[in-house]
């Protein structure tokens, strides 16, 4: 979106959305927090985690209130199959259009399945609506980093370079794309 209309919609898809995995300091909310002070609070907020949490449990203690109306909490695992309807690429954010704002989180912990989505990101998706439709893009990409290897373990694959070419191609496509904490 490179000018909000007033019929715009904020949305912000998250990938990899538990609210325990980093105790009550939240990255993905710190990021909601961020956007909401430079006046882009979100209408629709989809959260995807394969970690079960009761919705009792995201709602009655994990997620701030103010969230509740925008919140959709989806707990599943992603898909990274071109089409199924689990994949967000495919059944959310295609959904949406070029006036909207439109953030992507994906922090999975799991290469496999988190680097073939990143790629049909860069890839744009059919006739590269992909590229239109995402305005900022947040990835943590689990390549070899000797610093990690206790957090990352067996999830990293791929190296510093690869990473790099990714952001930096998606940037050429016109995507902002940003290291994930």
């Amino acid at each position: 979106c490179r000018k909000l209309k007033p019929t715009s919609k904020r949305i912000f898809i998250d990938m990899g959305a538990s609210l325990t995995f980093h105790g009550n300091a939240q990255p993905a909310v710190a990021l909601l927090n961020l956007y909401e002070k430079f006046g882009f609070p979100f209408d629709h907020i989809y959260g995807f985690e394969i970690k079960e949490t009761p919705p009792e449990e995201v709602y009655g203690r994990l997620l701030p209130e103010k969230y509740f109306p925008s919140y959709h909490w989806i707990n599943v695992g992603v898909n990274h199959t071109e089409g199924h309807r689990l994949n967000p690429l495919y059944s959310i954010l295609s959904k949406f259009d070029e006036d909207d704002f439109v953030v992507v989180k994906l922090d999975i912990d799991t290469s496999f399945i988190e680097v073939p989505l990143a790629h049909q990101l860069l890839e744009g998706g059919t006739d590269g609506i992909y590229h239109k439709l995402v305005d900022h893009f947040y990835f943590e990409h689990h390549v070899h980093l000797g610093e990690l290897k206790r957090s990352w373990g067996e999830s990293m694959k791929g190296s510093i370079k690869d990473s790099l070419e990714l952001f930096y191609g998606l940037r050429e496509k016109g995507i902002p794309s940003h290291f994930w904490p």
